[in-house]
């Protein structure tokens, strides 16, 4: 999900709340499912995970285990288990193991029955929604004058369409701050692949009838981008680079310059450091290096830095003294790195991944790490010590094609908002305010 955002529809839903950390309100804004660096791969509900709060279940009850069995602990009666899937007789452990799942989803939804207000103002997310007929819709979300409890959000008028996958996105500042929108775009049948800068006001200005919208600002053939990164260092102005099967590719978007670097395996996140003239990447063969954009593209000696993670890296977070580096991947590791020392000093445990391209967000502001897992909860650590300080459920059942896209401001609504974070649950949005 993009910080930065509009849509139409409403609903107030109540929230949820163990500890005081997030109050959650709960919209019918329709949104799209929101997406930063949109995930393209969906995840199974882990079976094994096991969240704050439990429910009754076989294991929990004084009665003994039998062979074939399964004890109701609420009809106090033992029933006969059936091997895999029968559709006259649904009791397998399958479907016991889901209905415990669910069972704990909405326990903890019910917990969470405090709600407390927040006064936001402004911001802006960029949306990215798979198209069930294939291809991609996106388009900008303004939550500008933000107030609970209505917490009524808009989608801009300009909703753009496209036959092809969103493979990866990010913001652009080519003019100003979050001037721009980087998309990569995957090719199909004849077409290539391309990057596609795109103005941010494509999506907000309004064009009377008679007169075209404004097209694209440039269009770059780049054949299958897995993940996408704009430079704000001054010795890479103007970039962006893209993340290519067994390549890097930097780009000027105004001489068209590129310089490509050769790696050993398919770059899947990728960000530019602000102070050092360093972009980091991460690869699926859990490799994560640097490269030092002072070396020339053919020549030696331009992996700056080199980390390992045992599985593919799915999130890369420079930190703002950039001398750390935190980043997750498919075993659903998280990792604090020293750059210096190219030790790892801090890991973050619970996170549930087994092979979906899953985003890491980091605020050092808030002192927070937020992650959602293939289980659809969504975890927030502290930064300081990796302590679990919050699980929080989706509100709809888990699925493989339904996990959460979350995102988290310190300033939800503009420079007088209130800490808060957004989830975008199929077609519903939901608000989960610091308190």
């Amino acid at each position: 999900m993009h910080k930065n955002n509009r849509q139409n529809r409403r609903r107030v839903r109540r929230g949820h709340q163990q500890n005081p950390w997030f109050r959650q309100h709960g919209s019918d804004e329709r949104c799209n499912t929101a997406a930063q660096q949109s995930p393209q791969d969906s995840g199974r509900a882990d079976d094994d995970e096991a969240p704050s709060t439990s429910s009754g279940t076989a294991g929990s009850s004084s009665a003994p285990d039998l062979p074939g069995y399964y004890f109701d602990p609420e009809k106090k009666r033992y029933f006969r288990l059936l091997p895999g899937h029968n559709n006259c007789n649904p009791l397998t452990k399958e479907s016991i193991r889901h209905k415990e799942m669910e069972s704990k989803r909405l326990q903890l939804l019910e917990e969470e029955d405090k709600q407390k207000k927040a006064d936001t103002n402004s911001d802006r997310l960029f949306t990215v929604n798979d198209v069930k007929v294939g291809g991609s819709k996106y388009g900008i979300i303004s939550l500008r004058g933000l107030k609970t409890p209505s917490l009524k959000v808009h989608m801009h008028e300009n909703l753009y369409f496209t036959n092809r996958k969103v493979n990866s996105v990010c913001w652009a500042s080519l003019n100003h701050l979050d001037s721009h929108i980087l998309l990569c775009l995957m090719g199909i049948a004849e077409t290539p692949g391309c990057a596609t800068l795109l103005p941010a006001s494509l999506f907000v200005s309004s064009h009377p009838g008679g007169l075209e919208r404004p097209g694209m600002l440039c269009s770059f053939r780049i054949p299958g981008a897995w993940s996408c990164a704009w430079s704000l260092n001054i010795q890479a102005n103007n970039c962006f680079s893209t993340g290519l099967s067994r390549r890097v590719l930097v780009t000027n978007v105004v001489t068209g310059h590129r310089q490509s670097f050769g790696t050993s395996s398919d770059v899947l996140a990728q960000q530019f450091a602000l102070m050092a003239p360093l972009l980091f990447n991460g690869c699926r063969s859990g490799e994560i290096f640097a490269i030092d954009l002072r070396c020339r593209n053919q020549g030696k000696g331009w992996k700056a830095t080199r980390l390992f993670h045992d599985s593919a890296v799915t999130s890369v977070q420079i930190l703002q003294e950039e001398q750390n580096l935190m980043a997750s991947d498919m075993a659903g590791t998280i990792k604090l790195w020293d750059l210096r020392t190219t030790k790892c000093i801090r890991q973050y445990e619970g996170h549930v991944n087994e092979y979906a391209y899953l985003p890491l967000h980091v605020h050092e502001e808030e002192g927070i790490v937020v992650a959602v897992g293939q289980d659809c909860y969504t975890r927030i650590w502290s930064f300081h010590d990796a302590c679990l300080l919050r699980t929080i459920p989706s509100p709809h059942p888990t699925s493989k094609s339904d996990i959460p896209s979350v995102a988290f401001s310190s300033r939800l609504g503009g420079f007088r908002g209130a800490p808060g974070l957004l989830m975008a649950v199929q077609q519903d949005l939901y608000c989960f305010s610091y308190s």
